[in-house]
């Protein structure tokens, strides 16, 4: 049997041959000149010596199914017009909705700047909370319209009558309302008695951006999905992604769901940058519901053994319904995350203003125990009094 040959066993060695050439140690091309093993020693990837809790990913990647329906698609690589697997047809299905409230992208993240393009206009306002997933935001900036953040609530829910208010005040010029649900990154639902309530109570030209990027993972009985805000006829655009659950975010597939006249606003500003084997695995991914199951049921329950531990030591965690969580450190969390990248676990950045939060992601179990390993050794002595809000 091979030994493996980690990066902290021969790093060290590697460091003095780069630092001859002038070369970071952690760059890329750094990696490319790191010595080669003994013989009889099998050589580890630098990437995956490192636990990843910071991009709330499925380390599990895509499912058996979905591999081998991407195998198949590469026949169709030199091809402009192939068979797709009706991926398009089968979203829709899916949904309970026609090809024309649909409209597929690369990840939700594109999909998002799509909507914020397509929606808000010079000096138009977008009505969100902070902190939330700022893709939108970022957008805004771009093309110099505003943005409206408003704060979480005491119990780190969205203050959705706050929204309301703030939008009817400003109703001239906004051109979108923002509610990431489960927000990210405290993992927070937001009921849908709410979603309906925002939804009866600004005005109904106003379009609605709700971004359902973590929606497989939820548990909350009082939550429900918006789609069926769109079958209402409601100007409400929902956002999903396929990087979290199906494990598919270095392949890039999301989509949005609207009503169509939305669609056609938004297909102006899509690039259509799906590629073939992406559009098989995506067909796949739905076709195959046991996988998804399993991935929820293993998330759910390393999530809920972390945070069990991590209370016992009497720090807060915020609940979550998401494949992360959010716990409060008592201190700067950049500076629990530097500890962190010390021991080879990297882990989520900072969202202000909740600069003493901090976000993990669920990772296998062995990344889940390198990380619980990690904190014992940053806070030996648990949430201590000095630690204490």
């Amino acid at each position: 049997m091979k030994t493996r040959f980690s990066r902290r066993h021969f790093v060290g060695g590697a460091a003095a041959a780069v630092g001859a050439l002038g070369l970071r140690p952690d760059s890329a091309l750094a990696a490319l000149r790191l010595p080669t093993p003994p013989p009889g020693v099998a050589p580890l990837d630098p990437y995956d010596d490192i636990a990843r809790l910071a991009n709330n990913e499925n380390p599990d990647g895509p499912s058996d199914k979905m591999m081998a329906s991407m195998e198949a698609a590469w026949k169709y690589a030199n091809r402009y017009g192939y068979p797709d697997g009706d991926i398009h047809e089968k979203i829709a299905e899916h949904h309970g909705l026609g090809t024309g409230n649909i409209i597929m992208n690369a990840g939700s993240g594109e999909t998002l700047k799509v909507a914020g393009i397509a929606f808000l206009g010079h000096r138009e306002k977008v009505v969100g909370v902070e902190p939330t997933y700022t893709s939108v935001y970022r957008v805004a900036s771009g093309i110099d319209a505003d943005v409206i953040a408003r704060p979480l609530l005491p119990d780190h829910t969205q203050d959705i009558d706050d929204l309301v208010q703030v939008t009817k005040r400003n109703y001239r010029d906004v051109g979108l309302v923002y509610v990431v649900n489960p927000n990210n990154p405290t993992g927070v639902v937001v009921p849908d008695s709410d979603i309906r309530y925002l939804l009866d109570n600004i005005p109904e030209d106003i379009p609605v951006l709700i971004d359902e990027a973590y929606h497989h993972f939820v548990q909350d009985p009082r939550y429900s999905s918006a789609v069926k805000y769109i079958r209402e006829g409601r100007k409400v655009l929902v956002t999903r992604t396929f990087s979290k659950i199906y494990g598919m975010a270095g392949l890039r597939l999301g989509y949005g769901i609207a009503p169509e006249e939305m669609i056609d606003e938004m297909r102006t500003y899509a690039t259509g940058s799906v590629n073939a084997l992406v559009r098989w695995g995506g067909a796949a991914a739905l076709a195959d519901p046991g996988y998804e199951k399993y991935v929820r049921e293993k998330t759910i329950r390393l999530r809920e053994a972390t945070v069990a531990d991590l209370r016992s030591q009497g720090f807060e965690v915020i609940p979550s319904e998401t494949n992360f969580f959010m716990v409060h450190t008592g201190r700067p969390a950049s500076e629990v995350r530097a500890e962190f990248r010390r021991r080879d676990v990297a882990v989520g950045r900072d969202f202000p203003p909740m600069l003493d939060y901090l976000r993990v992601s669920i990772g296998t179990e062995e990344e889940m125990k390198r990380f619980m390993a990690g904190w014992n050794e940053i806070f030996p002595d648990g949430m201590t009094a000095t630690g204490r809000r």
